[in-house]
């Protein structure tokens, strides 16, 4: 696990602060507001992101998923991906994930639910490491399906990793598992350039291209590669507010 440094901003509690959360510190408020100044719109984007999260648990648990992985999973927000699946199934497991030790302390304590719901500290670009955590496969059996849920962690990963951990985790569950991901994308390339410009982390702007490779072989759940309006059952033009603007583009798939 990594070590905790308030000085340094994390994307977890980045992403908190955009949710209107508590759990962060002056160095993440920082570059939020940064961020914000970019593009206004980036809470908006937090919350799409949280709505295809909801979405994609409810379908899997209706498809008879009872066990799910959320990795880079943050601090808790709602709904949270054990309230959701418990809503259809009150015996779904839940491992969360996060190498963030307030991230990990926090949720460890918020999400303390009773048995089938674990916080886990591993680092997610390992998946090897993560099935062997012991709180992880103390409610991850992988002779059952999963759904392995990466939610809005895979833009700060490069295309040729991001294929390699999709792939990590897609070879380690059993057919029948979910795979679900989600990222900020956008078409405009100036918009781009400004935020690599302004922030101090490292992102990357992926868009149907390396989806339809990360995800290839598994069979994509309707409706594919979409926008998250789209994939939650919002709307049917995927892009149609301003064009200086991130989207939550998004898929889920299905292991063969």
């Amino acid at each position: 696990m990594l070590p905790f440094d308030p000085s340094t901003p994390n994307t977890a509690r980045v992403y908190d602060y955009m949710l209107g959360g508590k759990d962060n510190f002056a160095a993440d408020r920082e570059l939020a507001e940064r961020m914000l100044q970019i593009d206004p719109g980036l809470p908006e984007l937090a919350r799409s992101n949280r709505k295809f999260v909801a979405a994609v648990v409810r379908r899997a648990a209706d498809a008879g998923i009872t066990q799910f992985l959320d990795l880079g999973a943050g601090l808790p927000t709602k709904p949270a991906v054990h309230h959701t699946a418990r809503a259809l199934n009150e015996d779904a497991r839940v491992a969360y994930v996060d190498n963030d030790p307030v991230a990990v302390n926090h949720a460890s304590v918020l999400l303390s639910d009773g048995p089938g719901v674990v916080v886990a500290g591993a680092d997610l670009t390992s998946p090897a490491e993560v099935f062997s955590d012991p709180a992880v496969s103390s409610v991850i059996d992988l002779a059952q399906p999963v759904c392995v849920i990466l939610a809005s962690v895979l833009h700060f990963i490069d295309p040729e990793t991001a294929g390699r951990l999709v792939r990590g985790y897609a070879e380690r569950v059993p057919p029948g598992s979910w795979i679900a991901l989600s990222v900020g994308s956008t078409d405009d390339e100036e918009l781009i350039d400004r935020a690599r410009g302004s922030y101090t982390i490292s992102a990357w702007n992926h868009g149907p291209r390396e989806f339809t490779a990360w995800l290839d072989g598994l069979d994509l759940v309707p409706p594919g590669i979409s926008e998250a309006r789209r994939w939650t059952g919002g709307i049917d033009d995927s892009r149609n507010d301003t064009a200086d603007s991130w989207y939550v583009l998004c898929a889920a798939a299905v292991k063969p």
